[in-house]
């Protein structure tokens, strides 16, 4: 039977929401949260909704919530963000991590953190997708969401505009290429069509607007599609994501976080869902943040939640299907 960890997030966001109102539905998924129980029984009591905290790796009814507890360090108030409790957050994803790599879940759902007040508490902290490769040592990761009609991922993930450029080398780009088209081939995709993004407007022009695209991105696609792959580009991001250009297209990849994110975010916000490839467990995330000023009034959606476990869950089978012997071997 499938467990799925899932970390509540920010205990002053919507994280423990979205845990208290999952846990009144009838739901053939099991879930193992790794959070405070004291936080998760004061939010239903806020949002006068019932829930009964268990210790266990299944959940058998309606409002239970199986959890592995975790205190927070700090008392926590809706919308009201203590640095205190930000090693708190981090021992959540520790613990789930380490479940994952034991074997004792077979996937991870994180809820939403808040980068700034992490960092605030003397924490390098940049990501989920940054933080769990370097606790499971892994030397390289690609942030991708997706929707029911459309996959982007990410040469890049959360760094200044100002620094992409030197972070597109034709190694990295062809290691990030290489993790998105597994990926797929592991989905039950024979032959995987990815659009690859130019860095600049009309995809450099013919160097008139930059020239990463005639060093490094062209000739690396031209390499990688005599080697078998199937490639599209560079492709001017511009028009990328029109109907046409998407028709056959499987993933596409984009150079930075917000030259393909707004897209597919505009299409279907709360529905999309955050999954990080490469890693040596299946992860995957909401696609929203902590909505400080939503916590504690029951006015939010599991939109983008029941695409996260419904995305993890669908992973899980598919990886048993196609590498039944290797179940966790690697989920790139």
């Amino acid at each position: 039977m499938t467990i799925i960890a899932f970390t509540v997030g920010e205990p002053s966001g919507i994280g423990p929401d979205l845990a208290v109102i999952y846990a009144q539905i009838k739901s053939n998924k099991n879930l193992l949260l790794f959070a405070d129980p004291d936080v998760l029984l004061n939010r239903a009591k806020q949002l006068r909704l019932n829930i009964k905290i268990v210790e266990s790796e299944q959940t058998s009814s309606a409002c239970e919530l199986s959890v592995y507890p975790i205190k927070v360090n700090a008392p926590v108030e809706c919308g009201i963000l203590n640095k205190d409790n930000a090693q708190y957050v981090l021992n959540t994803l520790e613990c789930a991590t380490e479940y994952c790599l034991n074997s004792q879940c077979d996937a991870l759902v994180t809820g939403p953190v808040h980068k700034g007040v992490i960092n605030q508490a003397g924490f390098s902290f940049t990501g989920h997708t940054e933080y769990l490769a370097n606790l499971s040592n892994t030397d390289k990761t690609v942030m991708m969401l997706a929707t029911s009609g459309l996959r982007v991922a990410l040469a890049t993930t959360h760094m200044p505009l100002s620094e992409v450029p030197q972070s597109i080398t034709t190694q990295s780009l062809q290691k990030t290429i290489g993790i998105i088209h597994q990926f797929l081939l592991n989905n039950g995709i024979d032959t995987p069509k990815i659009a690859v993004c130019g860095l600049n407007p009309h995809a450099g022009e013919d160097g008139y607007l930059g020239m990463e695209e005639i060093k490094i991105i062209n000739p690396l696609i031209k390499k990688l599609n005599n080697q078998g792959y199937n490639l599209l580009g560079s492709v001017p991001a511009d028009t990328a994501f029109t109907p046409d250009a998407l028709i056959g297209v499987d993933c596409v990849l984009t150079m930075y976080h917000d030259q393909g994110l707004p897209v597919l975010k505009t299409l279907e916000f709360k529905k999309a869902v955050n999954i990080t490839l490469g890693l040596p467990f299946i992860r995957t995330s909401v696609d929203h943040g902590s909505a400080l000023k939503l916590a504690g009034t029951g006015n939010i959606s599991l939109g983008s939640l029941n695409a996260a476990l419904n995305y993890a869950q669908m992973l899980v089978a598919n990886h048993k299907k196609h590498q039944p012997s290797q179940v966790r071997s690697s989920y790139a």
